[in-house]
Order: structure tokens, then C-alpha cells, then sequence
């Protein structure tokens, strides 16, 4: 699997960033990256080994994170001070139907009443 240089211009552009911009925020050096770019594949060779050993394709082996890990290690990439872990309960919580998230604060509530 080659590295999908044109996707990843065409998603800064669309994000209003440059390649350098992109690069920057995501704390990837040019040098790494057109590292990457020349290399037939940037799977490792060690997953290309055991994939040829189970005979199933590389991408029968990678399993992709959450669509809210994804969104939150986004958010956290734009915002450095951001905790991965408040995004990912706002994620989380935003997500849910209101009267359930009210239902569960007020249940967690009454629980820390009542073991004081």
C-alpha cells in the first residue's frame, strides 16, 4: 500500500491548509513524509510477511479506529492543551440523546449524593 499523496493534498486543501501547514500541525517532518511518499509501500514488512503467511490481504489484518477516536485524536492534533480523554467523553456525550444524557447525570448525581 503506497501512502495516497494526492488524498492527503487534496484534504489539507480542503481544510484551507498548505502541505507544510498540514505537515506542521500534524508534527510530521517534510523529510519523513516524502520519505514515506517514494516508498512502494509503507507497510511494514514484518505485516506484508504475515499477510502473505495467512494468505489474506494486508487490509484483512488493520482494523481502523472508531470514526470518535479518530474525530478526538483530530481535535487533539489542533489543539495540543486539549485532554484526549475530555474530548473523547464530549464526543461521547454529544452523541447521545439528550434525555439520556440528562437521565445518566442525573443518576450519577443522585449516586454521589447518597455516598456522602
Amino acid at each position: 500500500m503506497r501512502l495516497a499523496t494526492e488524498r492527503i493534498r487534496e484534504l489539507a486543501r480542503d481544510m484551507n491548509l498548505t502541505l507544510s501547514e498540514l505537515l506542521e500541525r500534524a508534527g510530521v517532518s517534510r523529510t519523513a513524509y516524502y520519505s514515506l511518499a517514494r516508498k512502494s509501500s509503507v507497510v511494514p514488512r514484518s505485516i506484508d510477511a504475515l499477510a502473505a503467511a495467512l494468505d489474506e490481504p494486508v487490509s484483512g489484518l488493520l482494523e481502523e479506529l472508531p470514526p470518535r477516536v479518530v474525530a478526538a485524536q483530530r481535535i487533539c492534533a489542533q489543539d495540543p492543551d486539549a485532554s484526549f480523554e475530555n474530548v473523547w467523553h464530549v464526543l461521547t456525550l454529544l452523541e447521545m440523546n439528550p434525555i439520556e444524557r440528562l437521565n445518566r447525570s442525573l443518576t450519577r448525581g443522585r449516586t454521589t449524593t447518597a455516598h456522602r
